[in-house]
């Protein structure tokens, strides 16, 4: 029997998008959430992809041969709104050296995000100086274009060292001279904290879970302290129960490293593999290849959500708790540093911050106090 999906124009955050509408049937949820583009908006509550007419094409071609039935009729062609509509657009010779500027970084084995962070802000920074050539941009353009876009506009600290650092690249390898970022006294990073669960929590998530699957992946975050990337890109050769370990391939920086297989997590594993039988990832989709970070972000939703917990928990807090435990239980912050991968030991010296592990020990003043109140 077919089933229908009605595709109507519509906006979110003022962008334009295509809603797809149909009553609530779980499989016919799992074929729209894997078009890689289709997005769950919770506040909305509608799935959705970004309008362009490409995309259009792309939904018709996909659902094509599921026995679903797109009903399109209401869907209107749209204006696109520029993302930067004060800027004027990329000249043809400047377009060609961001391609230029994405092929050497892939080239490199830069990720696919870095890469367009990358691009899009030495794209903003030509298109800010009004497409002026590179080979004449100073480090007064630099300086202008951070005083007069970036701080002006009031963006992030994180976001003006993405394009400050994209410029200082481009500039570096492909025009072969330096700009010199360091005139820009770049602001302070506010210091936050990791968010951490209890073990009392972990446990209520945990057993929270009923669906083999989820529970195992969520099991796999926390004992091993995955990043979510690190978990869907597992393959099922990693998992080497056999030597008590499991392999970490291609992590952030694009770093291997080893980790050990839980005893505890090896009847869980077992039992996992009877029932889903995963071929290539040991975290399938239904219709077999990688899980989606979505998919696995609704888990981790739904499991906090059964449990009780009222904290807005993401699957990286599992990475966040596991470092922290391990550093409660007085395992040596060297290890923890390896554990997770870090490049630098500064970065895992955040967790004795959120550990309890010395403040347990400082008694307050006012335990000493005979109060008789």
């Amino acid at each position: 029997m077919w089933k229908t999906i009605v595709l109507k124009n519509d906006t979110i955050q003022k962008l334009p998008v295509i809603r797809l509408e149909f009553p609530y049937d779980f499989d016919l949820k799992e074929i729209v959430k894997a078009f890689p583009e289709c997005r769950w908006h919770n506040k909305e509550r509608l799935w959705a992809v970004p309008y362009t007419p490409e995309l259009v094409s792309e939904l018709l071609h996909y659902f094509k041969g599921k026995k679903v039935w797109l009903d399109y009729s209401q869907v209107q062609k749209v204006a696109i709104p520029e993302k930067y509509p004060d800027l004027p657009k990329l000249s043809d010779s400047l377009e060609k050296e961001i391609t230029r500027f994405k092929d050497w970084l892939r080239n490199r084995r830069y990720s696919e995000s870095t890469i367009k962070t990358y691009s899009e802000a030495v794209a903003l920074f030509f298109r800010f100086l009004e497409n002026k050539t590179p080979s004449t941009i100073t480090n007064e353009d630099l300086e202008i274009f951070n005083r007069d876009y970036i701080i002006r506009r009031k963006y992030s600290a994180s976001y003006q060292s993405q394009v400050i650092n994209g410029v200082k690249l481009y500039f570096g390898i492909l025009e072969e001279r330096q700009l010199n970022p360091e005139i820009i006294k770049r602001p302070k990073r506010p210091k936050t904290l990791p968010n951490v669960l209890s073990k009392e929590e972990i446990v209520a998530i945990l057993q929270a879970l009923t669906n083999a699957k989820h529970r195992f992946m969520l099991m796999l975050l926390y004992s091993c302290g995955l990043r979510k990337g690190e978990l869907l890109n597992m393959r099922v050769s990693h998992l080497q129960p056999e030597r008590d370990i499991i392999l970490i391939k291609q992590g952030k920086g694009n770093k291997d490293r080893i980790v050990r297989f839980p005893e505890m997590l090896k009847k869980e594993y077992t039992d996992f593999v009877k029932v889903y039988k995963p071929k290539t990832y040991v975290i399938e989709g239904r219709d077999g290849g990688k899980y989606s970070e979505q998919s696995l972000s609704e888990v981790v939703h739904k499991a906090v959500e059964l449990a009780g917990i009222k904290k807005p928990v993401t699957p990286h807090w599992f990475r966040h708790t596991y470092a922290t435990h391990l550093h409660e239980g007085g395992t040596d912050i060297r290890y923890i540093q390896e554990l997770l991968g870090h490049k630098s030991s500064k970065t895992t010296e955040i967790y004795t911050h959120v550990s309890n592990r010395k403040i347990k020990e400082i008694r307050s003043p006012i335990e000493d106090m005979d109060l008789d109140l």
